[in-house]
């Protein structure tokens, strides 16, 4: 029943586990072929309406939520998404607040921030850094 519940909740992220698979198959043969065809299917899910998990920073003031950024070794800050839950639970520090958005909007509004580099979708395990092109690409 639990089970159940929670497919109904979470359906914006059911077709997620397809960009999972094309991640995966990316990391396994990273060449311009394959990265082509996880874009393709990251732009599927867009058109879909799919969802992504994002976390955000509790904001005191009560203003807009703010998304959490992640910092990469080379100073730059990216935003993160998960594309299902499971993922969410795979980092090591859990992560407080969530909340599911339209991959679409949050494209759009990562493409309007200039001190954001991009999105990286699933930092802990199924992981691809999409930069402000990749985005552009993917939008179409």
């Amino acid at each position: 029943m639990g089970e159940l519940m929670a497919q109904k909740k979470d359906e914006g992220l059911n077709g997620n586990e397809k960009i999972e698979q094309a991640v995966c198959q990316l990391q396994q043969e990273p060449t311009q072929e394959q990265l082509a065809h996880t874009l393709t299917v990251i732009r599927r899910r867009m058109r879909e309406n799919g969802q992504v998990v994002v976390a955000v920073e509790p904001n005191p003031a009560g203003e807009q939520m703010q998304l959490r950024a992640l910092r990469t070794a080379d100073g730059a800050s990216w935003w993160y998404a998960f594309t299902s839950f499971e993922e969410e639970m795979k980092g090591a520090e859990a992560v407080q607040s969530t909340f599911l958005v339209e991959f679409e909007k949050l494209l759009d509004a990562a493409l309007q921030v200039p001190e954001i580099q991009g999105i990286i979708l699933n930092p802990w395990n199924r992981t691809i850094q999409l930069d402000k092109t990749l985005l552009r690409i993917i939008k179409g």
